[in-house]
C-alpha cells in the first residue's frame, strides 16, 4: 500500500493551514482568554519538546539502547521536578531584565558582547543537526508512504511554509513585546494532535494486532530475547549520559528555553508545568514499546526509526498511516517553527545590531521586524542546505545526539550564572570554546563528512553507539575543567559582581544609590532619541512609565533609577542586553561621584524583600519577620519619623509623617528633601543644616492656622562603612499641646475677669444703690413733671447697669447668663429705636447714620432689655466696620413661625478664614485695648436663651466684595401670628434717621 504524493501534498497544507487558522483566531481574540492564559495551554505549549525525534527516533533508540530511550523523557522530567531551584530562578532573571535567549542570559551575567556572540554562533551551530533531522524526518516519511525519490521538493514545501507561519505569527509583537499568544495556542495544539497519534497507534497495536494485553503478554513470552534487549543495555549502556544530555536540554535547549521563560504568561504556571509536563510526556512514551514491538510483530520492511508507519502500512491501514504522518509532520513543524524563532532573535541580538544599528530617520520597529523574518527565512533555508549536505546517509538519532550533545556545552555557564558568583567571561567562554572544539572535532565533522572514525595523531575516535558518550563526556570535562581553572585564575570586574548578585539564588539584587544624569522623563527621551530616534524614544520612555506607573513630571531620584533599569530592560528584550547596555550608559549614564559615595538602593531592596519573603525558609525567614516588625513599628509610631540618606535622598517616610504634613510617603520616598512642599521644605531643610540636635516650638503656619513642632535628629549608619550617614529625624506636634496651654490661659483670664467682674459689680453696687435712692427720692419730692421723668429715666438706666454687671459676672463663671429671662412680647422695632437713640449719644460716630426699616407691628417673644442689648452690640460692630457718612440699615422679615432681623452694613467685610471664631470669648479683630472680645460672645448666648439662630453672610455685595450682614431669626409672638398673614411682610418703608 502506498500514496500519492499529491495527497501527501493536501494532506500536509491543510494540517498547516489548520495550525494558521488556530494562530489567526487567537490573535483576532475569538478565543476567550480563560483558555489562553490556562495553565493547561502552557504545559501543552512545552510539548514543543517532542519533537520529530520523539516521535520517530525514540522508537530506534529503543530498538538500539532498550529501556535507555527513557532517558529522553526522564531526563527532561528531572529539570522540571527541580523547577524551584533551576527553572524558576532563570524566570526571575528573564522577567525582571526582559531577557530573550540564553545568548541574553550569558551576555546579561557576563557583562560581554563576546559571550553572547559566540553563544549564538555555537547555539547556531548545534540547531543545524536538530533542524536537519526534522526536515529529514518529514521527507523521509513522505519517501515511506509514497515510494517515490521526489520528496526533497515536498520538504523544501515544507520548509516555505513554515517559514511563512514563523514570520507571519513570530514577529507580530515586535514594538509591545507581548506575548505570542496565537502561536503559543498553535503549539499547544500541535502537542494534543501527537499525544492523540501517538495514543491511537499504541492502542490499536495492542487491541489489533496483539489481540489486547493477553495476547501480548503471550508474544512476548515466546519472544523473550525482546524484553532481555530491552533490559541488557542499562548495565553498561550510556543511559547516564543521554540522562544528563535530556536534562540540560529543558534549559538551554532554544525552542524549550523560548517557550518555558519568553512565553510565560504567569510564574505560577511553571509550577503547574513541573508535575505537567512529565505527565505529558510520561503518557507519550507508554506507546513506544507497543510500536516497537507491533513492529517486529509484523516484520514492516521499515527500519525501527519509522516503525510507527510500516504498522500502517503492513496492517494496510490508510487511515493508521494518515494519523501517524499528521503527528510526524505535527512534531517536526512546532519544534521547527520555536527553533527558528528562538535563533532569529538570538541572531539579531549578537550578531546584527552589535554591527550595524539602524539610522533613527526609519521606524526601528519596522526595520528589526523585517530583519527578523529575513533572519528567520535564512535559518530555515540553511536548515534545508545543511539537510541536503548530509544527504539523508544519517540516522535521526545520530542527527538528534549531535544536537544535544552540543547543547550540553552551555549547562556549565547555566549553572555559574545562579550558583556560582566568582565565575567571570573569561573562564565561560575559554571553557565554552574549549568544549564546543572538542564537540566539533569529535562529532560534527565526522557527522557532516560521513566519517565512521578520525585519525588525532595518538587517538581514533569514531561515531558508533560505543564511543560518542565519551566524545560527550570528554567535552563537558575539558568545558568545565577549563571554566573553572580561568575563573579562579583571572579577577572579576565590578560590572559581573553587581550582574552574578542580580542573576545569584542566594542573593537579592541589591542595586546603588546612585544619581542619573538626567533630571526628567523628558529629558530621558531627549536623549534616546539620539540613537535611537524621536518616535523610538518616544514610545520606549512611555513604554517604561507605563510598566511602572509614573508619571511624566516625576523627578524623584529613585523613581529615575527604576525607570533607566526599565528601560534597559525594555532595550533588551528589543535589541539585545549588549546593546542596550552599551546604548543606556552612553546616552543616559550614571553621575560621578567625587567622593565615591554610592549607597545600596535601601529601596529597592524592601521591595525586593517584600517580593521575595515567601520564599524563605529557616533562619532567614525568622530574620526577614524580625525585618518587617521592625518596619511597622516605624511606619505605625505615632510620632512622625522620616529618613534621610548622606546624599538628602528620603529612605523612609512614615503614616504620622504623613498625617502631619499632608505629603503622601509615596510620592516623597526616594525624593531629594529640597522638592518636598512648604513649609515643611523650609522647616527640615534648615533642621539638618543646623548643627544642633534639637529645636524647640518652631511655629509654622499652615492653612492659615497656627502650629507647633519640636525637632530632633540623630546620625545613624545606611551601610558598613561608618562614614555613610545619613539622618533620621523626628517631628513631633505640640499644637494641641500648644492649644491647651491657651485654653487654660483664656480659662485663667476668665476666673480673673469673673473675680474682676464681682469685685467691680461689688464697688460700683454701693454707689449705684445711692444712686437709685436719690433718683427716687428727686421721683417723689419733686413737683416738676420734666424733672419726674428725668429721674425715671435715670432708674430705669441704673436697673441697666445691675443687669448688664449680672450678666457678665455669670458669663465669666459659667460661660453664659444664668438669669431667668423675662418673657413677654418686644416690638424689635422700638428695641432698635432705643439702640440707635444710646448710640447716637456718642459724639465720635463719623457720620455714620442708622436707618430703622422695622415693622412696628411685628413682634417676639423674649427678653426686651436682652434683645436691645443684642443689637447695641451689632450696630456698634456694623458702626466701627463702616466708612464715614455710611448708612447701617436695620430690616425686619415676617415667616410663619419667626421673625428675621438683618442689621446690614457696607464695610470691608469679614474675612472667610475667621468667620467660624466670630462668637468664640475674647476673639476680637480690633487693635489691643478697643474691643474685649465678648460682645459677640454676648450676642450669641443670649439668642441661644431665645432659642434664635444667628447667621453671617459676608460679602454681601459680589461685585465690590463689601458689606456685612447679620441676621437673626427668633420665635414670633403668638398673638402677633394669629393676627397677621402667613406670608412674609416686606420690610417697613418708613425711615427714621438719627
Amino acid at each position: 500500500m502506498s500514496f500519492d504524493l499529491s495527497q501527501l501534498t493536501g494532506i500536509s497544507i491543510a494540517y498547516l493551514l489548520f495550525l494558521f487558522g488556530c494562530a489567526w483566531v487567537t490573535e483576532k481574540g475569538w478565543i476567550p482568554e480563560r483558555f489562553i492564559a490556562h495553565p493547561l495551554t502552557y504545559v501543552l505549549s512545552l510539548g514543543v519538546y517532542a519533537g520529530a525525534w520523539a516521535f520517530f527516533g525514540t522508537i530506534g533508540l529503543a530498538h538500539q539502547f532498550g529501556f535507555v530511550f527513557l532517558a529522553y523523557y526522564l531526563g527532561i522530567c528531572g529539570a522540571y521536578l527541580l523547577a524551584p531551584v533551576l527553572l524558576s530562578p532563570i524566570l526571575r532573571i528573564t522577567r525582571t531584565y526582559q531577557l530573550g535567549s540564553l545568548a541574553d542570559i550569558f551576555a546579561f551575567r557576563f557583562r560581554s558582547t563576546w559571550a553572547g556572540t559566540l553563544t549564538t554562533i555555537f547555539m547556531l551551530l548545534a540547531a543545524l543537526p536538530l533542524l536537519a533531522l526534522q526536515i529529514q524526518a518529514v521527507a523521509d516519511t513522505i519517501h515511506i508512504m509514497t515510494m517515490e525519490s521526489s520528496q526533497d521538493r515536498l520538504a523544501f514545501g515544507f520548509c516555505l511554509i513554515i517559514m511563512l507561519f514563523a514570520m507571519a505569527f513570530g514577529t507580530r509583537h515586535i514594538a509591545t513585546r507581548e506575548k505570542h499568544h496565537g502561536l503559543v495556542f498553535a503549539i499547544a495544539m500541535e502537542s494534543v494532535i501527537k499525544l492523540v497519534a501517538m495514543l491511537i497507534i499504541g492502542g490499536v497495536i495492542l487491541f489489533e494486532v496483539f489481540d489486547g494485553p493477553q495476547g501480548l503478554q503471550q508474544w512476548l513470552d515466546i519472544n523473550a530475547e525482546v524484553l532481555t534487549s530491552l533490559h541488557a543495555p542499562l548495565q553498561d549502556g550510556p543511559w547516564r549520559t543521554l540522562l544528563l544530555m535530556f536534562f540540560a536540554s529543558a534549559i538551554v535547549m532554544p525552542h524549550m528555553f523560548h517557550m518555558a521563560f519568553n512565553e510565560n504568561l504567569n510564574p505560577r504556571h511553571l509550577n503547574a508545568a513541573s508535575w505537567g509536563l512529565p505527565l505529558f510526556l510520561l503518557v507519550m512514551s507508554i506507546s513506544a514499546p507497543l510500536i516497537l514491538w507491533g513492529g517486529l510483530r509484523l516484520e514492516t520492511s521499515a527500519v525501527p526509526e519509522y516503525f510507527i508507519l510500516g504498522i500502517g502500512l503492513a496492517m494496510e491501514s490508510p487511515a493508521l498511516s494518515i494519523i501517524a504522518y499528521v503527528g510526524g509532520m505535527s512534531a517536526a513543524s512546532g519544534l521547527t517553527i520555536v527553533t527558528t524563532l528562538a535563533l532569529s532573535a538570538m541572531i539579531m541580538n549578537h550578531l546584527v545590531l552589535p554591527v550595524y544599528q539602524p539610522p533613527t530617520s526609519i521606524n526601528i520597529y519596522r526595520w528589526l521586524k523585517w530583519t527578523k523574518r529575513l533572519l528567520i527565512a535564512a535559518i530555515i533555508l540553511t536548515s534545508y542546505g545543511f539537510y541536503r549536505l548530509l544527504k539523508a546517509q544519517q540516522d535521526l538519532t545520530n542527527l538528534a545526539i549531535v544536537a544535544f550533545v552540543a547543547t550540553l556545552q552551555f549547562l556549565p555557564g547555566v549553572l555559574a550564572t545562579l550558583y556560582w558568583p566568582q565565575a567571570n567571561r573569561k573562564g565561560f567562554i575559554c571553557g565554552l570554546v574549549t568544549g564546543m572544539t572538542v564537540w566539533f572535532v569529535t562529532m560534527l565533522i565526522p557527522l557532516t563528512g560521513n566519517l565512521d572514525a578520525i585519525d588525532l595523531y595518538w587517538i581514533q575516535i569514531s561515531l558508533t553507539s560505543n564511543t560518542w558518550h565519551w566524545a560527550t563526556l570528554t567535552s563537558l570535562a575539558a568545558n568545565i575543567l577549563v571554566f573553572i581553572l580561568v575563573s579562579m585564575s583571572s579577577p572579576i570586574s565590578r560590572e559581573e559582581e553587581n550582574a552574578a548578585e542580580a542573576c545569584s539564588v542566594q542573593i537579592l539584587d541589591r542595586p546603588s544609590r546612585r544619581t542619573v544624569s538626567a533630571t526628567s522623563p523628558k529629558e530621558f527621551q531627549e536623549r534616546l532619541s539620539q540613537p535611537l530616534g524621536t518616535y523610538t524614544a518616544q514610545r520606549e520612555v512611555a513604554q517604561a512609565l507605563n510598566d511602572l506607573k509614573m508619571s511624566i513630571n516625576e523627578r524623584r531620584p529613585y523613581a529615575l533609577r527604576r525607570l533607566r533599569d526599565r528601560l534597559e530592560a525594555n532595550l533588551s528584550g528589543l535589541m539585545g542586553p549588549s546593546v542596550a547596555q552599551e546604548i543606556l550608559n552612553r546616552w543616559l549614564p550614571y553621575e560621578e561621584q567625587a567622593d565615591a559615595y554610592i549607597t545600596e538602593d535601601i529601596n529597592f531592596i524592601e521591595n525586593r524583600l517584600e517580593d521575595y519573603h515567601y520564599r524563605l525558609t529557616g533562619l532567614a525567614a525568622e530574620l526577614d519577620s524580625l525585618r518587617r516588625y521592625h518596619r511597622r513599628t516605624l511606619q505605625n509610631l505615632p510620632m512622625a519619623v522620616c529618613s534621610l540618606g548622606r546624599d538628602g535622598e528620603i529612605l523612609m517616610w512614615n503614616r504620622a509623617m504623613e498625617h502631619t504634613t499632608g505629603i503622601s510617603g509615596n510620592n516623597t520616598v526616594g525624593s531629594r528633601l529640597d522638592s518636598i512642599d512648604e513649609p515643611w521644605r523650609s522647616l527640615l531643610s534648615t533642621f539638618v543644616d543646623d548643627s544642633s540636635r534639637h529645636q524647640h516650638k518652631q511655629k509654622l503656619t499652615i492653612s492659615g492656622h497656627p502650629h507647633w513642632f519640636n525637632l530632633h535628629k540623630a546620625t545613624i549608619s545606611e551601610s558598613k562603612a561608618e562614614t555613610d550617614q545619613g539622618l533620621v529625624i523626628l517631628l513631633e506636634d505640640l499644637t494641641d499641646t500648644q492649644m491647651l496651654e491657651a485654653k487654660l490661659i483664656h480659662s485663667e483670664r476668665l476666673a480673673s475677669i469673673g473675680r474682676l467682674a464681682a469685685g467691680v459689680a461689688h464697688e460700683i453696687g454701693n454707689p449705684l444703690t445711692g444712686v437709685d435712692c436719690l433718683a427716687q427720692e428727686l421721683r417723689t419730692l419733686s413737683d416738676d413733671q420734666d424733672t419726674r421723668e428725668v429721674a425715671e429715666q435715670i432708674l430705669d438706666q441704673t436697673k441697666r447697669i445691675s443687669r448688664i454687671l449680672h450678666s457678665l459676672i455669670n458669663f465669666a463663671h459659667s460661660g453664659q447668663t444664668s438669669e431667668s429671662l423675662t418673657i413677654e412680647p418686644v416690638s424689635l422695632y422700638q428695641c432698635s429705636n432705643e439702640a440707635t437713640s444710646l448710640l447716637s449719644l456718642r459724639k465720635d460716630n463719623r457720620g455714620i447714620r442708622f436707618v430703622n426699616n422695622c415693622n412696628p407691628d411685628l413682634l417676639v417673644t423674649g427678653d426686651p432689655q436682652k434683645l436691645t442689648q443684642v443689637i447695641i452690640n451689632l450696630l456698634s460692630n456694623a458702626r466701627d466696620a463702616s466708612p464715614e457718612n455710611a448708612i447701617v440699615t436695620i430690616n425686619t422679615i415676617a415667616w410663619e413661625h419667626s421673625i428675621t432681623l438683618e442689621i446690614t452694613d457696607n464695610g470691608s467685610g469679614i474675612p472667610e478664614h475667621i468667620r467660624d471664631r466670630l462668637f468664640e470669648p475674647f476673639f476680637t479683630t480690633k487693635e489691643a485695648g478697643k474691643g474685649t472680645g465678648l460682645g459677640l460672645a454676648l450676642v450669641y448666648s443670649i439668642i441661644e436663651e431665645h432659642f434664635g439662630t444667628i447667621t453671617i453672610q459676608s460679602p454681601v455685595d459680589e461685585q465690590t466684595h463689601r458689606g456685612t450682614r447679620f441676621s437673626i431669626s427668633l420665635p414670633r409672638h403668638m398673638a402677633d401670628l394669629n393676627q397677621t398673614t402667613l406670608k412674609p411682610a416686606s420690610a417697613h418703608r418708613d425711615m427714621e434717621a438719627v
